[in-house]
């Protein structure tokens, strides 16, 4: 015969038991939300585009044919899309900060710089345009570039990081110059000495909540030393784990 004692101890057992099951069971969620991430975020980065190549800025006065400072560029572009059929659900922002370059190229100097926002040229490398701690997008109608505007139900946002100062040209033998990533051949670079990695958050603002992750891009892609410019597309983001920011 079970004594009172032993029932209290069974239930005692089976508490901590059931207890226990659902620590276990909260831990692993927790470890599986850090692991995957937000798995049905109402509005999703579908694809980032990287664009590499190198440019020559003219000087002003020279008394050569040709006279130029050349930097490697990097135009990235991120598309996202909406994953929601609420239609008052909308982006509010998106930020790009917390920029670190992680692994700095042998020649040159890495800076990020925001689409120009006066007529002419897509980016302007001037110290106006530089991102210093943050690039912000606000929710809008529509993209717009010159605006610093995403859609609110989708769109694309753009950065640029550029590897400033990797050396002059000068010359009065050239017929012409080609504006890409041959130049590094002119300077007798190679393509590992510009090599960087660099990161940053990127964060997603909704009408109801913010979501963020952390991206790492290795630049420039491709061998643009050979083929002048380089086209990536990037539609896995299995490696770009959004969370919720509280």
């Amino acid at each position: 015969m079970i004594t009172e004692k032993k029932k209290q101890t069974i239930k005692l057992m089976v508490s901590i038991a059931v207890l226990a099951l659902i620590l276990i069971l909260v831990l692993m969620s927790m470890i599986k939300y850090e692991v995957e991430g937000e798995q049905n975020m109402p509005f999703k980065l579908s694809k980032i585009i990287v664009i590499s190549t190198a440019e020559g800025l003219e000087k002003d006065e020279s008394k050569s044919k040709w006279n130029f400072d050349i930097y490697q560029n990097n135009d990235v572009y991120f598309y996202i899309d909406s994953n929601t059929e609420d239609e008052n659900l909308l982006i509010k922002s998106v930020t790009i900060d917390n920029i670190e370059v992680l692994k700095a190229p042998q020649i040159g100097e890495v800076k990020a710089y925001m689409p120009n926002s006066e007529a002419g040229r897509f980016y302007n490398f001037d110290e106006q345009f530089l991102v210093n701690e943050k690039l912000e997008y606000k929710g809008a109608s529509q993209s717009s570039s010159t605006e610093l505007e995403i859609g609110s139900k989708g769109g694309t946002t753009w950065i640029c990081f550029n590897n400033m100062g990797i050396g002059t040209y000068s010359s009065n033998k050239d017929d012409k110059i080609v504006h890409d990533g041959t130049w590094l051949k002119k300077l007798e670079i190679q393509k590992e000495q510009v090599e960087f990695t660099v990161s940053f958050n990127y964060t997603i603002e909704t009408t109801k909540a913010k979501y963020m992750a952390n991206i790492t891009l290795d630049l420039p892609t491709g061998d643009i030393s050979k083929d002048g410019s380089s086209y990536l597309e990037k539609t896995d983001m299995s490696d770009i784990i959004f969370k919720r920011v509280k």
